[in-house]
C-alpha cells in the first residue's frame, strides 16, 4: 500500500536535516524529561501527531502475530555510489547525498522511491518480540508524489559492520568538530553492503519517529539482523551531545494495524 505524506509535512520532517551540508540547527525536541517523547506533542502545534496520532512508530513486532502476505513483493534496492556528507543533525548522526536519488532507489509494488538520506538510532527504535537491539539504521526513501518508505536494519552485538567501517574516519572527524560542524564530506560512498537481498521483512504503515511524527509512512523492517561492534556503536554516538546519545522513541501502540510479513518462497 502506498504511503502518502504531503510535501509540507515532508519539509517539516526534514527541517533539521542538513541537506546542503550547511550545519545543524538546534532541535527543540529531545529525549530527556523536559522535551522528550512524552512532551513532543505539546512543543509545537505542528507536532500534535506525536501525541494524537493513532498510527505511530516505532512498534514492537511480534513475529507470531505478523500476517504472511503472498501478495507482497521483494524489496528491490538499486543502490549506487554517490557523493555523501556525514552530518550531525543534533538528534542523530546521518548521511546526506548530493541530491535525492543520487544514491539509487527502492522499488516496491511497482513504485519507485528515491533514497533521500539515512541515519542511526541507538538503542533500536523497533523491537522484535519485545527485544531491543543496540542499533537501528533508517534508509529514508521518497517517491515523486511525496510518499515515504523507510527500510530499517536492526543490529546486534558482534563482528564489525562493513558499511560503518567505511565511514569510521569521517565519524571521528565529525565527533572532533562538535555541533559547529558543517558536515564531513566523505566523497563517493558505495552503499552496496546495505543492499543484501531481503528474504524476509516486516511491513506496516506508521509514522516518522521524530517530530512532527507525520503518519502514512510505509515501514519495511528487515527480519535478518545485522551485526555491529560495540566500538562502532560508540563511534556513531560520539558526535552527539549527551542528551541525544540515547535517541530512540519509545514503542507506540499498534492499535488496529496489522504487521505483514514477506517471506521468500
Amino acid at each position: 500500500m502506498a504511503a502518502q505524506v504531503s510535501f509540507s509535512s515532508l519539509i517539516l520532517a526534514l527541517f533539521f536535516l542538513n541537506v546542503n551540508g550547511e550545519g545543524p540547527v538546534a532541535a527543540i525536541f529531545g529525549y530527556s524529561a523536559t522535551n522528550g517523547p512524552e512532551k513532543w506533542g505539546s512543543l509545537r502545534p505542528t507536532y500534535s501527531q506525536c501525541s494524537k496520532g493513532k498510527s505511530q512508530s516505532p512498534i514492537n513486532i511480534i513475529k507470531n502475530d505478523s500476517v504472511a502476505d503472498g501478495d507482497l513483493k521483494p524489496l528491490i534496492r538499486d543502490y549506487k555510489a554517490a557523493n555523501a556528507v556525514l552530518v550531525n543533525n543534533v538528534y542523530n548522526v546521518g548521511i546526506n547525498f548530493e541530491r535525492s536519488g543520487a544514491a539509487g532507489q527502492l522499488s516496491l509494488d511497482g513504485k519507485n522511491y528515491q533514497l533521500a538520506n539515512m541515519h542511526w538510532h541507538s538503542p533500536s527504535e523497533h523491537q522484535i518480540n519485545e527485544f531491543s537491539y543496540p542499533l537501528e539504521l533508517h534508509l529514508v526513501h521518497q517517491a515523486a508524489d511525496g510518499a515515504l518508505s523507510v527500510v530499517a536494519i536492526l543490529y546486534e552485538d558482534g563482528p564489525e559492520d562493513p558499511f560503518t567501517a567505511k565511514i569510521q574516519d569521517g565519524l571521528t572527524k565529525l565527533a572532533q568538530a562538535g555541533n559547529s560542524s558543517k558536515g564531513v564530506p566523505i566523497g563517493l560512498l558505495d552503499i552496496e553492503p546495505l543492499k543484501e537481498k531481503a528474504s524476509e521483512y516486516f511491513t506496516y504503515t506508521g509514522s516518522l519517529t521524530t517530530p512532527p511524527c507525520s503518519e502514512n509512512v510505509l515501514w519495511n523492517v528487515l527480519a535478518k539482523v545485522a551485526t555491529v561492534s560495540k566500538a562502532q556503536v560508540e563511534a556513531l554516538k560520539a558526535p552527539l551531545g549527551e542528551a541525544y546519545k540515547q535517541n530512540s522513541r519509545p514503542i507506540q501502540p499498534l492499535n488496529d494495524r496489522k504487521v505483514s510479513l514477506y517471506k521468500q518462497v
